[in-house]
């Protein structure tokens, strides 16, 4: 059974507190998925929260995966890093 956390992202972006709340999220609940909603003040177009995916799974590292659904975000970490079915 997998735990669902909600945050929001505003617009101050994705600053280092942010960063630091979901790794002490993830790192207490170590099955679970946080859903990012990503606020209209933080984006314009659906290409904005891909955007946003992107550079939080950089700053984040291989340990965690993403997907996006309209304007929310899906975060979950894994304890081996991910792998990509293009570099198989």
């Amino acid at each position: 059974m997998t735990f669902q956390m909600e945050i929001q992202l505003g617009k101050k972006g994705l600053t280092p507190e942010f960063i630091e709340d979901i790794e002490r999220r993830l790192e207490k609940h170590r099955n679970a998925t946080i859903k990012i909603s990503v606020l209209k003040s933080a984006r314009e177009s659906k290409e904005d929260v891909k955007k946003y995916m992107d550079e939080l799974i950089g700053k984040l590292g291989e340990k965690y995966t993403a997907r996006t659904l309209g304007f929310s975000i899906f975060l979950r970490k894994w304890r081996k890093a991910r792998v990509s079915k293009s570099e198989k």
